[in-house]
Formats: C-alpha cells, structure tokens, sequence
C-alpha cells in the first residue's frame, strides 16, 4: 500500500506546545496559507490574507506538485 502524501505542512512556527502556538501551514493543494494558533485547549485556524483581503497563495510548485 503506497503512503499517501500529506495534503498541508507547517511552513513557519513560533512558541511552544507549553505556552501560546503559532503556526503557518500551507495547503500544497491550493497553496493558500493559514495561521493556527493554540493556547491550552483551545485552537483557531485562519486564512492569511494580504492587504487587498485577498488570500496569501504560496506556489505549488514549490513543493513539487
């Protein structure tokens, strides 16, 4: 049975499973990035958006789509 590629990665991270958490994942998919944060047992996920409300689109190719 062929392992199935993961659909998103964690492209940037920023403090500790102990305190507040910050992660940007990326859809290789889409390339659309999102910000997740977590703190205790709660979680948020958001999708990154530039100045024109837009979202954050990092190219697919990059991850050898």
């Amino acid at each position: 049975m062929a392992k199935k590629d993961k659909r998103f990665i964690i492209t940037e991270k920023e403090g500790s499973e102990l305190t507040t958490l910050f992660q940007v994942i990326v859809d290789k998919n889409t390339g659309v990035n999102y910000l997740m944060t977590k703190s205790g047992y709660g979680a948020g996920i958001t999708p990154l958006l530039d100045r024109e409300g837009k979202p954050i689109i990092t190219s697919v190719a990059k991850f050898g789509e």
